[in-house]
């Protein structure tokens, strides 16, 4: 009788200051994120993890990463560049935020409601959006997931290692207190 080969899938690009980061910067557990911003299990995803940001403040940080599934969601590729395009100015958490507290209204008109709502100049981001300003940065993003053996949005990694169980704030809060322990 064989067992079959186990592989833990591992994150293989590291957390770096270029990554979008919540959370202390020396926090012992960091959760990375791929995400989609129209899939609604990232949509569930987003607010538990807003909860586990809040119980253990000093304890975890989130990092995320751009996987938009392109055949499954129209405008999930345009949704990581508006985001990309508020990062340049500073804003990336609160165009974030908006697009999971959104995700009915991703579509273009929408969108550039969005980007005006919060206080972003919505010709500006418009046209980088169009002309896929930011599209190298997403990209990154996508490869950087698929060399870590991402396959679907959400996938999380904690500590550098993809949480396979669920995400909900329970699970969440299990392997951030697993991670956290020496």
């Amino acid at each position: 009788m064989t067992t079959p080969l186990q592989v833990t899938a591992r994150l293989r690009t590291p957390v770096t200051e270029h990554d979008h980061v919540r959370g202390p910067v020396d926090a012992p557990v960091t959760i990375v994120e791929y995400g989609d911003f129209q899939c609604r299990f990232c949509g569930a995803a987003y607010q538990n993890l807003r909860e586990v940001l809040r119980q253990r403040a000093d304890t975890v940080r989130l990092a995320y990463r751009h996987f938009p599934i392109t055949n499954l969601h129209p405008y999930a590729e345009h949704a990581a560049e508006a985001s990309e395009a508020a990062g340049r100015r500073g804003r990336f958490w609160a165009m974030h935020d908006w697009l999971y507290e959104h995700q009915d209204q991703l579509d273009p008109v929408h969108l550039s409601l969005g980007v005006a709502q919060l206080g972003l100049p919505a010709d500006e981001v418009n046209a980088e959006v169009e002309r896929q300003a930011h599209g190298d940065r997403v990209r990154r993003d996508f490869v950087g997931g698929i060399r870590s053996g991402v396959e679907a949005s959400p996938t999380l990694f904690v500590n550098g290692v993809r949480h396979d169980a669920g995400y909900d704030v329970a699970d969440l809060l299990a392997a951030v207190d697993a991670a956290a322990t020496p």
